[in-house]
């Protein structure tokens, strides 16, 4: 929601840094002017030194990115820039991203320099979508449709975060689009979910080739994580066929994205915790479901990171650098006999091909639910990349 007065709003923050971003966009112009009144008024400064404090400030970002313009993309449910990183990889240059989440902003604007709008739901979000993009890209949450009706088509997902993904494809109109989402949607619903997507989405003039998993573990991540993949291209661009990428054949292993340095005992499991663990997965193999945890190997690669619940300790790896194979006693006070313990935040970013120039400045709790929520950056690279080669 916009601020009064003087009150500095998130919304004016991604107007700055959108503006300085992409200075030819007349809106963010326009919008950028009542920004400038309020920082100068709040801050007892000149427009330079403001417009220059902030430039400063989001050059320091270890993905802040000017020149790269093969093509442009806009970033919806951005996260913290799992698809923006493999772009711009690519050589695009993102005019536009999206993401309500005010802890995944922060680490956005820590490594891109750019804060993302809030809520795609709004209209005072959308307006502010560029025209003339190449590719839009979005991780959309999954939620169940209404299949009341008969057509299944574009009405029929009124109400879901899907249907603001469709109405920006419908208005902007762009050459191709990039959706991600887990692998269950291709089963929800017995299939009727995917079908009122893909309906849609070629009813709205796009080629839409069947929808692919793609597990990022091909991709040279060691993470068994499958994920749904489905592109589209504007139906005047003559696009009628595609080809998802094919595995890379790169090898790797939980050791390949160990942690270097010794780790912190905040993260060895203690002996009574893992006896939990223990119990809570027997319960609930008895009961016929398949949740635990499972100790990783140094030469296996990891399950799915997850968040909520247990998430964090359903990978477990054995470390006995800090044990040394005796016991020791973690912050809490507990003891480790066996030196197991929960993977790092940043042995979660590596799990999803994020580079270690990816700066981590939140909490752990945070950390985490970010790196869960984020998408497999070598494997969006890939599929991208044969997105672009059509549309270039």
């Amino acid at each position: 929601m916009r601020g009064t007065n003087d009150q500095i709003t998130s919304t004016d923050l991604a107007i700055m840094t959108h503006y300085i971003y992409n200075p030819n966009q007349k809106l963010y112009s326009t919008a950028n002017k009542d920004c400038e009144k309020k920082l100068i008024s709040k801050f007892s400064s000149s427009k330079v030194d403001v417009i220059e404090c902030i430039y400063k400030e989001m050059r320091n970002a270890p993905f802040f990115n000017e020149t790269n313009n093969r093509f442009t993309f806009i970033d919806l449910f951005a996260g913290i820039g799992g698809f923006r990183i493999a772009l711009q990889n690519l050589g695009g240059k993102c005019v536009y991203s999206s993401e309500w989440d005010k802890f995944a902003q922060r680490t956005y604007f820590t490594n891109f320099g750019e804060v993302p709008f809030g809520d795609i739901t709004l209209e005072e979000t959308k307006q502010f979508i560029p025209n003339n993009f190449d590719v839009l890209c979005a991780g959309f949450p999954c939620q169940a449709f209404s299949l009341a009706g008969k057509k299944r088509g574009f009405e029929e997902t009124r109400g879901t975060l899907f249907f603001d993904v469709a109405e920006i494809i419908k208005r902007k109109r762009p050459k191709a689009f990039f959706l991600e989402n887990v692998k269950g949607l291709k089963i929800h619903d017995k299939g009727k979910t995917l079908e009122v997507i893909l309906n849609t989405l070629r009813e709205l003039g796009y080629f839409v080739p069947e929808p692919e998993i793609i597990n990022a573990m091909d991709f040279g991540v060691p993470q068994h994580r499958e994920r749904i993949y489905i592109v589209g291209f504007r139906d005047d661009l003559g696009i009628n066929s595609f080809s998802y990428p094919k595995p890379s054949g790169k090898k790797v292993c939980f050791a390949d994205i160990k942690e270097e340095k010794e780790v912190s005992a905040k993260y060895y499991i203690s002996t009574q915790y893992l006896a939990t663990l223990k119990a809570h997965k027997q319960r609930h193999i008895s009961k016929g479901n398949g949740f635990g945890y499972e100790i990783i190997p140094d030469d296996k690669c990891a399950n799915a990171i997850v968040v909520g619940g247990m998430g964090k300790e359903r990978n477990l790896v054995i470390d006995h650098r800090l044990t040394d194979y005796t016991p020791v006693t973690n912050i809490k006070g507990e003891i480790n006999r066996e030196g197991i313990r929960k993977m790092t935040p940043r042995e979660w970013a590596r799990l999803q091909g994020f580079p270690d120039s990816f700066r981590i400045e939140v909490a752990d709790a945070s950390a985490y639910k970010q790196f869960g929520n984020s998408v497999a950056v070598p494997a969006i690279e890939a599929t991208a990349k044969q997105i672009i080669d059509k549309i270039l």
